[in-house]
């Protein structure tokens, strides 16, 4: 693939604006360089290389290892699909990719299974499909390719944040303004590599936006719709607890259950976050796609509890 710096670039290393404008990571990036695959004019191009806008990059991807998960047969919530990509409604508790502790029942031993060897894998890695990833107790909408050249055109619409998504969570706290951005660079939580968090000083850390509007209040709980301007790992449960509002059942970012997260404990089995719409265009046809998906069952009784308490 091919990718022209823009301003953003100018003064970056190489890895680290690679890794910010694609769907490759900065130890993707590395690799790539170190096997002397990514070229400007036709020189091989170093890591730490300091760019200049206007420069041509040129990315060789790797032959994609074969797949190690084993396809199971999981039923999918299949909100769309067709010769190019699929659109899946992910339930509350699934994983998206099989790692230490998940190894199967994920939503790509699933995706194995339905597409069979039709699924993208871009990078030398295998993320058969995926084009961005949602939490394990985050529900909702995600694309799938279901072939390279659907997934380049969807990760190149991610990089300019042409791929537009809406989450709508219930928030800990009272929102004095009806609207709000937060813009806070997000990186690994230095105390613990497991947790994401907000690094002001933006040092290993990546540009952060989140866009929240607030639907309705409950007294101390707020009924939010959310876009992402971006698509850091935990973004809008970094940014919430960030701005002193985290997500009803976060047990990772929150700071210690409310009174009615403990009281209904058996409806929060995680953070209380749902991707509800997606929008973008078709990498193919260059038709605009929307849609959009109902709020999970314990989502909807907890917003029932709170009308009515």
């Amino acid at each position: 693939m091919t990718v022209t710096v823009d301003a953003r670039g100018e003064g970056v290393r190489l890895d680290a604006y690679l890794s910010s404008v694609t769907e490759l990571s900065r130890t993707a990036v590395s690799r790539l360089c170190e096997a002397g695959l990514v070229k400007c004019d036709g020189k091989t191009l170093n890591k730490k290389t300091t760019l200049t806008e206007g420069m041509t990059l040129t990315v060789t991807l790797p032959e994609v290892a074969p797949a190690t998960a084993e396809p199971q047969a999981i039923p999918l919530d299949i909100v769309y699909e067709d010769g190019d990509l699929l659109v899946v409604n992910k339930p509350v508790g699934m994983v998206v990719h099989p790692g230490a502790g998940n190894p199967d029942g994920t939503l790509v031993n699933a995706l194995l299974a339905h597409c069979g060897s039709s699924l993208s894998g871009i990078g030398g890695e295998v993320r058969p499909g995926i084009v961005h990833r949602i939490d394990k107790d985050t529900s909702g909408l995600l694309v799938v390719a279901k072939n390279d050249a659907a997934h380049r055109g969807l990760s190149e619409q991610m990089s300019y944040h042409g791929i537009k998504r809406i989450y709508f969570a219930l928030a800990n706290g009272g929102f004095k303004a009806d609207t709000g951005t937060v813009n806070a660079p997000i990186g690994r939580n230095p105390r613990d590599r497991k947790k994401m968090a907000v690094r002001p000083d933006g040092q290993n850390a990546k540009e952060a936006v989140t866009h929240y509007e607030v639907l309705r209040r409950y007294g101390a709980i707020t009924y939010l719709r959310l876009a992402l301007e971006t698509g850091r790992t935990h973004q809008i449960r970094v940014h919430m607890s960030y701005i002193g509002h985290p997500l009803l059942g976060d047990t990772v970012y929150g700071g210690g259950k409310t009174a009615f997260e403990k009281a209904h404990a058996k409806l929060l089995t995680g953070q209380c976050l749902h991707a509800g719409e997606l929008h973008f265009l078709h990498p193919r046809t260059g038709e605009s796609l929307s849609f959009t998906c109902p709020l999970p069952d314990n989502f909807e009784r907890l917003l029932a509890l709170l009308e009515h308490s």
